[in-house]
């Protein structure tokens, strides 16, 4: 049975910490369960959780254990309607889907930041604008990630060369010692300069515990593999 969670405590205690129940996790820990655009929900049989999700608007994030009603999840979630679902490749929900590399590491990397500065409150429309989110408005994106950042769920960073954003990135989820990493870029004339390295080394040093983050397969594994990440299973997104 798949029923709502209204109370954060019922997500804590689910055991598993990969990387879609820290999205998950992050999400409740910055909103709670009060507002209607995030939605949690728990699947249970004879008192055991098999799986966990999350909605934010429209996108869905579904963690699933040992035992879980596949079946009974897409019926759900064809019912409840969705945008997105992302997920592991353990969950077969439907026929059409993309599918990338999850990357894991808890490395601490040697660092000199040589003539740059990492700024770690930058502004975030300088932020956005730097990334180029063409497909997303930013009042809602500037919404959504200050909230997480006031909330101890999310942290962007920018590094800074002669005055100008040469790298960015967003530990856009964060909770219990984990976090993941996602939005990095470095601007176009910066590049093979090692600018990127000098700021994910920053970041991976910044951080306690285990960081995640996703790839589209074939795209950065070397980048992130000479930083220590290694590659851990795979995430599917189904639209």
């Amino acid at each position: 049975m798949i029923e709502r969670i209204n109370d954060i405590s019922e997500l804590l205690s689910w055991d598993k910490r990969d990387i879609f129940t820290i999205r998950i996790l992050a999400l409740i820990k910055a909103y709670g369960c009060s507002y209607p655009f995030a939605v949690f929900y728990a699947q249970r049989f004879d008192g055991k959780t098999t799986a966990i999700m999350s909605k934010l608007d429209g996108d869905y994030t579904l963690s699933v254990d040992d035992g879980f009603d596949e079946e009974e999840i897409a019926q759900f979630l064809l019912l409840s309607g969705y945008s997105s679902i992302l997920c592991s490749d353990e969950a077969e929900l439907f026929p059409k889907f993309d599918e990338g590399i999850i990357m894991q590491s808890e490395k601490k990397i040697e660092l000199s930041l040589g003539d740059t500065v990492v700024d770690e409150y930058p502004k975030l429309m300088d932020l956005y604008n730097f990334i180029d989110y063409n497909s997303q408005d930013f009042k809602a994106w500037y919404v959504d990630i200050s909230h997480r950042i006031r909330h101890g769920t999310a942290k962007a960073y920018t590094l800074i060369k002669d005055d100008n954003i040469v790298s960015s990135g967003i530990l856009s989820s964060i909770a219990d010692g984990y976090s993941i990493l996602s939005a990095v870029r470095t601007e176009n004339e910066y590049r093979n300069n090692g600018f990127g390295s000098i700021l994910v080394s920053y970041i991976m040093n910044d951080v306690k515990g285990t960081i995640y983050l996703m790839r589209d397969d074939g795209m950065n594994e070397s980048f992130y593999k000479r930083l220590g990440f290694k590659d851990t299973g795979k995430w599917r997104m189904f639209r």
